[in-house]
């Protein structure tokens, strides 16, 4: 008599479980789209607020850029004699050599030189106005604008031409040119006030050259302005005195770090740990929608399950089609909470003027987080459905 051949359990491909947690879906579309849209709400709140907070962090990071988080100055200090150093002439140019340095710029003061709106002004009524030689790229570095005119440039800053600040201008009047060194210097523009850079508010500045050759400047900066990776600010201020005057860093002085940086630095912490706390909260909410939703239809599927199991399904297929079904719940969820939330962001944003911005990572990490949590949730439903037996399953309707 032949031994009977053992029968093995047909397996389910992947294209035959998606159709399974498709058809579960299918078969109860209210309960189905009601819980993708509870998962889907959880989702697009911790989207939305996630993306509004990282939109107002921009802003706000956009604010304390324009604040100086990362601009730095350079200055000589006082030799060991107790007399005013001197920076050498090359300095600037080995700032700029420092990695995460990316630019630098300098000021020359011609102390002892003042400027007049007229040649008829008595020498002492100089008005407390400085005169400054200035590099071509100062504004760029200090965020400087101009208010009219135009800038020194290549050509202007060779011949007695000058920029007013701000404060300088009120004082000097409207005037065509300015009486300096006993000479005549057309003033071809005037700044707005530096918030980064105040001394520059009450200076008239010239070009480099200009200064050279017409006021004997001796060419050493007396102010150099600096701006670096912000991560690596104080790094940077660290090597500064050093690199400025390799032979004397002792005679240098350099400004600590702006204030802007610590609030910029301590809103982010902060912001983090916001979106941490309310992403988790959200992913609790949508893994708890997707437990419930999956228990209540193994109870109401008893008897598919029964004839399921009597057909010959093993509990591992029954185990797979249930967490199938939780996995395309999940995702259906996330993806549609995920897309509300940035149009949500997109709307908020535009109507405070901030940037719309919301990280890669919650787009992605919100639909992962939400298929994770959505097979962890459907993982006990699932084993419990594949305990029935098919009697009792069978019997229970």
């Amino acid at each position: 008599m032949p031994r009977p051949t053992a029968l093995t359990p047909a397996r389910l491909r992947p294209s035959d479980l998606a159709r399974l947690g498709a058809y579960g879906l299918r078969s109860r579309p209210l309960r189905a789209v009601l819980s993708a849209l509870g998962i889907a709400i959880g989702i697009a709140a911790m989207t939305a607020v996630v993306g509004i907070s990282a939109s107002s962090r921009a802003d706000l990071d956009e604010e304390l850029a324009r604040l100086g988080t990362n601009l730095l100055t350079v200055s000589p200090g006082n030799t060991m004699f107790g007399r005013r150093a001197t920076l050498p002439d090359e300095s600037v140019a080995m700032i700029r050599q420092i990695g995460p340095v990316q630019s630098a710029t300098a000021t020359g003061s011609l102390s002892d030189t003042h400027v007049y709106r007229t040649d008829r002004i008595p020498a002492a009524q100089s008005g407390g106005l400085s005169v400054l030689a200035a590099r071509l790229d100062l504004l760029k570095t200090v965020g400087a604008t101009l208010d009219h005119g135009a800038w020194l440039n290549a050509a202007t800053d060779r011949y007695p031409a000058v920029v007013l600040g701000a404060t300088a201008a009120e004082r000097l009047g409207n005037v065509p040119a300015v009486y300096i060194g006993g000479r005549w210097w057309v003033v071809i523009g005037v700044l707005r006030p530096v918030p980064l850079a105040p001394e520059l508010d009450a200076a008239v500045l010239m070009g480099w050259p200009a200064a050279t050759t017409y006021l004997g400047f001796d060419g050493h900066p007396t102010t150099v302005y600096t701006r670096s990776v912000e991560s690596q600010v104080e790094a940077v201020r660290a090597v500064l005195a050093p690199t400025a005057n390799p032979q004397s860093p002792g005679e240098v002085q350099v400004s600590k770090p702006s204030d802007a940086l610590a609030a910029r630095r301590a809103a982010n912490a902060t912001f983090t740990a916001l979106l941490l706390g309310l992403g988790a909260v959200a992913l609790l909410v949508g893994g708890i929608g997707v437990a419930n939703t999956m228990v209540i239809s193994v109870l109401e599927r008893r008897a598919e399950i029964g004839l399921r199991r009597s057909l010959g399904a093993t509990r591992g297929q029954i185990r797979t089609q249930f967490v199938a079904e939780s996995l395309l719940l999940s995702l259906l969820g996330g993806a549609a909470g995920v897309l509300l939330g940035y149009l949500v962001t997109g709307m908020y944003a535009t109507t405070q003027q901030w940037p719309t911005v919301v990280p890669l990572w919650v787009l992605a990490g919100g639909v992962g987080a939400t298929v994770l949590i959505g097979a962890i949730a459907g993982l006990y439903p699932a084993i419990r459905a594949a305990r029935l037996a098919p009697t009792e399953a069978l019997a229970a309707t």
